[in-house]
């Protein structure tokens, strides 16, 4: 065997010029599928660190909310929630695999600045948070694709009065000058005018007035808004929030309606007096690869408590992550049939050549005892070396662009996220990628070689004598 690629080197080399075309067509193929592969696999890790970061990759809800709780979270909401937290944590297949667990308290309701004679109101979506669960959140990093985010002291456990809400919504809000935020536009100083109706409505300024007076602290710095929902029970509830920092969202309808508070506050606004409950458990696991074990293991365990829950994870909960996975994946396999048809092609031309030229050749071989299959193993094994030179070859540019690459210290802003991120290529962590672009290019150039091998070993040893 070792002789017949040494022999079917030295015919490749006769040709040099043509040899090398091919060969780095066939580089190309392998440079162009490795590095687009390699970004491919980032933006995946990229994604799914961001959104197991926020969202965890387990999610208890009641049964039900994921389908109908969104209109009322409320109604959905998980009963004695922390006796559930125990059970989660005591449980000797779960515990292990959960790095963070947190409860959060998911609502709806409006919010309005009146402070300074402002009147804006706008719908929100909100969220309770606990800050010390959600810091810690925000260390997972898994794959090492994402920048270790620091502490935000923003919100803090022992302060429940303070919250975040995205840039856009501060902006309708009118809190750009109170926060002096850049890149945040005013409004108009002139507003459009509404006609007021004979009996005038209770708004939500009334509202706040009434309950909490004006709520303005004198030593507080940050600006205050009031926050409406409606109970669990119906009826109408107002809190106040002092807004200490602005969290942007990468999609705008959610910048334009988030508010993050805390847990606490949350509860207070959506339940009231009455029994606080959370709306569902997030789960952050150690490790990605024990989501399914996790899952499984939490379906038991609420099935052996009789326990009327649900899990959902990240994929579930973000059918965007599913989208650009698809897509992505989709772009690679068409790349990857166009470079394999030009592999093809490229070595068949070539190899069609090497078979024309050498016919005298051929048919004196053949006529020293040469068998068929012999004529035909050679011409094999020097598409096999062709593609093999050619895929390493590949392989090499594309190891040295990875790292040139991530030394640049580029950045991007990816799908779904409010701020720039490191652009790192992830080629050394995925030894299947490169083990099977080499491997499908070398095969695709050894089956490629084939036809015209066969043509050359059909030869007749007489035609072939005479060609000339």
């Amino acid at each position: 065997m070792i002789y017949l690629l040494k022999i079917a080197l030295r015919n490749l080399l006769r040709n040099r010029r043509r040899s090398a075309m091919t060969g780095s067509a066939i580089g190309i193929g392998a440079l162009a599928l490795l590095v687009f592969g390699s970004f491919t696999t980032y933006i995946f890790a990229g994604l799914q660190t961001n959104l197991v970061q926020h969202i965890g990759h387990l999610t208890v809800f009641r049964n039900g909310y994921f389908l109908f709780g969104a209109g009322n979270p409320a109604a959905y909401a998980i009963d004695d929630y922390q006796k559930v937290m125990q059970l989660i944590a005591a449980d000797p297949t779960v515990g292990p695999f959960v790095n963070v667990m947190t409860p959060t308290q998911s609502l709806v309701g409006i919010a309005g600045n009146f402070e300074n004679g402002n009147d804006a109101a706008k719908t929100f979506l909100g969220v309770g948070i606990i800050p010390s669960d959600r810091d810690k959140m925000r260390q997972w990093n898994e794959f090492g694709v994402s920048r270790v985010a620091a502490p935000d002291d923003r919100l803090t456990d022992d302060d429940s009065s303070r919250g975040l809400v995205g840039g856009g919504l501060a902006r309708i809000l009118g809190l750009c000058a109170q926060m002096k935020l850049s890149n945040c536009v005013a409004p108009p100083a002139q507003r459009p005018t509404v006609v007021a109706s004979a009996t005038p409505d209770l708004g939500l300024a009334d509202l706040a007035h009434r309950d909490l007076g004006s709520g303005a602290s004198a030593q507080a710095t940050d600006p205050e808004i009031s926050l409406l929902a409606a109970t669990a029970g119906g009826a109408p509830n107002v809190v106040d929030l002092r807004v200490s920092g602005v969290d942007p969202q990468g999609a705008k309808e959610l910048d334009d309606n988030y508010v993050a508070m805390h847990f606490a506050l949350a509860q207070q606004l959506v339940y009231g007096r009455g029994e606080h409950k959370a709306t569902g458990i997030v789960l952050q696991l150690r490790r990605s690869e024990d989501l399914g074990k996790a899952r499984a293991a939490l379906n038991q365990l609420f099935q052996r408590e009789h326990l009327d829950l649900e899990v959902r994870d990240y994929v579930e909960l973000t059918p965007f992550y599913a989208q650009v996975v698809s897509l992505f994946g989709s772009i690679f396999l068409f790349m990857a049939l166009i470079m394999g048809v030009i592999v093809l092609f490229a070595v068949v031309n070539t190899m069609t050549m090497n078979v024309m030229e050498r016919t005298n050749e051929i048919g004196t071989i053949r006529a020293m005892g040469v068998r068929r299959g012999g004529i035909r193993r050679q011409f094999i094994a020097e598409g096999l070396v062709l593609g093999a030179v050619g895929a390493t070859l590949g392989a090499i540019l594309a190891v040295a662009v990875v790292v040139s690459v991530n030394a640049a210290g580029l950045t991007w802003w990816p799908p779904g996220q409010a701020s720039p991120t490191p652009l790192q290529l992830d080629l050394f962590g995925r030894p299947l990628l490169l083990a099977g672009t080499w491997l499908a290019l070398t095969v695709i150039a050894t089956l490629a070689a084939l036809i015209p091998a066969n043509r050359a070993a059909k030869m007749s040893v007489v035609d072939a004598l005479r060609h000339v």
